[in-house]
């Protein structure tokens, strides 16, 4: 069971996520009395809902916001400028 896979959250975390955060809300909107705390945990719910939601989008669309690619990247630039100078 693997946390992050090709780039991204595999899609049991984005489903948990999702679930736990939707729980959570629920909770706090049932029987968490309003003040400071309440609030703090409802816009937790939301936030790990909104996590769950963004990188289950990013695995279909195939954006790996976990990858290293962009250092050889840059590195392939600047082997690219030093070559040209």
């Amino acid at each position: 069971m693997k946390v992050i896979e090709n780039g991204n959250f595999s899609g049991w975390v984005c489903t948990f996520l999702i679930f736990i955060g939707i729980l959570l809300s629920c909770f706090v909107f049932k029987y968490v009395s309003p003040g400071p705390l309440g609030v703090f945990l409802a816009l937790l719910g939301f936030l790990m809902m909104a996590v769950g939601g963004l990188s289950s989008r990013a695995r279909l669309l195939n954006v790996r916001p976990f990858d290293n690619e962009y250092k050889k990247a840059r590195r392939s630039y600047d082997e690219e400028r030093e070559g040209k100078s």
